[in-house]
Parts: C-alpha cells; structure tokens; sequence
C-alpha cells in the first residue's frame, strides 16, 4: 500500500512535481532579490538623486528603521560589511535572516516539503518591539553610531 505524505496530502513515494517545478517559486524570489541587489550595488545610493529620499526623515529629521538600508544593501554588495552594518544594522539581521529562510526553502522544496512558517503573536511583538527600540535608540543623542 502507498504510504501518504502527510505534508501535501498525496499518495505515493514521490512527491508531485518535478524537483525544477517545486524549486521555480523559490528561484525566482531568489532571482527578484539578486537583480535588486545588482541595481542598489550598481546605482550609489550614497549619490544624490538616485532614490527618493525617506519621508519620514525629510519631514520630521527622525531616522525610521528603514532609513540607511539602501546604503547598507549597497555596502553588502560591495562587501564592505562594516559599512553596511553602520548604516543600518537591523537591514544586514534582516539580509542574513532571508538568506536562512531561503536556504531552508529550497531544501524543503526539494524533498517535496512545504515551507510553513508559523510565527506565534510573541516573537512578532519581540521583533515590533526590537524595532521600536532600534528606532528610539537611533534617534537619541547616545545614538549616533546607529545613524545612517
């Protein structure tokens, strides 16, 4: 009798599809985010009139905990990982944390798994909470060294 694969709900000792066709959806998110990465390392943030600049910081002065992630992910490409950890340290957590999930993605895919990321309400406030602290931290006098 064919053993059932509790993941997918499917019979069999394979999983439905191709390993190309289950790996396509994790491809072209990895392909999406490499040409991004290629136009930020491409196009220097750090000259003006490139980008926008953030609301945020243009109507209030108040660093948002977005601002300087063009220049970290510039910085990334190039690299430099001081540079892009000083221009925003939460973005560089952010690109490992990707590269990570990613990984685990593309192995599940693989093995015909599905990728299931159940985030409880406590870690979400964690991270709500961390970026909050990131961005009062940043702002404040003692903050400097987390200016973009």
């Amino acid at each position: 009798m064919p053993d059932v694969n509790a993941d997918s709900g499917t019979t069999g000792t394979h999983p439905p599809g191709t390993v190309r066709a289950r790996l396509a959806v994790p491809g072209a998110v990895l392909a999406a985010v490499a040409a991004a990465f290629g136009y930020v390392g491409a196009v220097d943030p750090n000259e003006p009139g490139h980008y926008p600049v953030c609301p945020l910081l243009r109507t209030t002065g108040l660093y948002c905990p977005g601002c300087g992630g063009l220049r970290s992910a510039h910085a990334f490409v190039h690299g430099d990982l001081l540079t892009a950890l000083h221009a925003n340290a939460v973005a560089v957590a952010g690109y490992l944390v990707f590269a990570l999930v990613w990984a685990v993605w593309v192995v599940r895919a693989v093995r015909g798994r599905p990728l299931r990321i159940d985030l409880r309400p406590a870690p979400l406030w964690a991270l709500g909470a961390l970026l909050l602290v990131f961005t009062v931290v940043r702002n404040l006098p003692f903050g400097g060294w987390l200016h973009p």
